[in-house]
């Protein structure tokens, strides 16, 4: 038997074999070991880390509110939220579920200003909050033959965590399991833009974002590794532009910030 699950959001029927708290367990898990092996750099003596985790929360906020309007705090129960910043030259951000969040310094220089993060954030956390990742490892589960029964695993515990670390957070690479699908990275793209209208940034900023990204892949640099499973193109960016006019109307300027 499969479970299929309506996503409350989306309205898309998704594949969900694993319990979110099961997912958040295990993310809290991985989480706290990449940060106990990687440099962490210290709100409190960088701007940047600061910016980051000023960004992080504004947009958490947005998607607490969106999904309260909705009826759905319920969905977001659980998670709690970290952001942190931690030194490396990547190009790269992600978030696991229950609201577990990196960026890389290597991002900053591409996104060069609050809003632009706030689109990589908005997009990367709706990857977490619309549960993509648990659609992408129970598609794994199945073709593995791993079994699940009412949401936790009956076997095949190290199989999974090799799934997991492929599916979410620095572990995702480039060829494994199943890419993103257009449907999910289309979504992404969709509530992203709503989020962080909603958190007071400029939407319009993911335009010249993605027009950054482009340049790079046409100069020969190496993608952006956030990038890898859902490259930039210009027909993402004609679709951000129809996607702009209702992620405007979230749009509340903030007195401070960009």
């Amino acid at each position: 038997m499969v479970a299929c699950s309506r996503n409350s959001i989306t309205g898309r029927n998704q594949l969900s074999l694993l319990s979110e708290s099961e997912l958040q367990n295990m993310a809290a898990q991985q989480y706290q070991q990449f940060l106990s092996e990687n440099k962490v750099v210290n709100p409190s003596a960088s701007k940047d880390a600061e910016m980051v985790r000023r960004v992080g929360q504004r947009v958490v906020t947005a998607i607490t509110k969106y999904y309260s309007q909705k009826g759905l705090s319920k969905e977001l129960e659980g998670y709690k939220w970290e952001y942190n910043l931690v030194d490396s030259k990547e190009v790269n951000a992600w978030a696991m579920p229950g609201g577990k969040i990196v960026v890389y310094t290597g991002l900053l220089p591409v996104t060069q200003n609050e809003a632009a993060l706030a689109v990589v954030l908005g997009h990367e956390i709706t990857h977490a909050v619309a549960h993509h990742g648990n659609e992408r490892m129970s598609q794994e589960l199945v073709a593995q033959g791993i079994g699940v029964a009412g949401g936790v695993l009956t076997g095949g515990n190290e199989k999974v965590a090799s799934i997991f670390n492929a599916v979410y957070g620095p572990g995702a690479q480039v060829g494994y399991l199943l890419p993103n699908s257009r449907k999910q990275e289309l979504e992404a793209d969709h509530y992203g833009l709503i989020f962080t209208a909603m958190a007071g940034y400029n939407p319009q900023e993911a335009i010249p974002l993605w027009q950054r990204m482009e340049q790079m892949a046409a100069q020969g640099q190496k993608p952006p590794e956030f990038l890898s499973t859902h490259p930039a193109e210009a027909t993402r960016i004609e679709k951000l532009k129809e996607l702009m006019p209702e992620a405007l109307k979230y749009y509340k300027p903030m007195n401070s910030g960009k």
